[in-house]
């Protein structure tokens, strides 16, 4: 598979409200197949942090020859799950030959 194409798999996303040590209350999101996740006050940045988390892991065990988990199949573009803009991240590392283009 592709880079993109892992980065396509749809895993099981995971938001829940958490109250730290100083009582005041935060979101966590959380890949629980990717074993990552993300916080933050809000439940937007809390995903959104998830998100570069998710790119990051899922590159950087491609790029060591680690397996990626794969729980079910990548979303296909001509159902609408692979877009373009969401892999602009992937693109980017690409340009800056962090990444090959295979």
């Amino acid at each position: 598979m592709s880079p993109e194409e892992y980065l396509a798999i749809p895993y099981v996303l995971v938001v829940e409200s958490v109250e730290g040590a100083d009582g005041q209350w935060f979101r966590r999101a959380m890949y629980p197949e990717l074993g990552i996740s993300g916080e933050a006050q809000s439940p937007l940045d809390a995903i959104a942090k998830l998100e570069e988390a998710r790119v990051a892991t899922i590159l950087g065990k491609l790029e060591r020859g680690e397996p990626v988990p794969v729980p079910r199949p990548p979303l296909r573009e001509e159902i609408g799950g692979l877009d373009a803009q969401k892999l602009g991240f992937a693109r980017w590392l690409v340009d800056q030959k962090r990444l090959a283009d295979e």
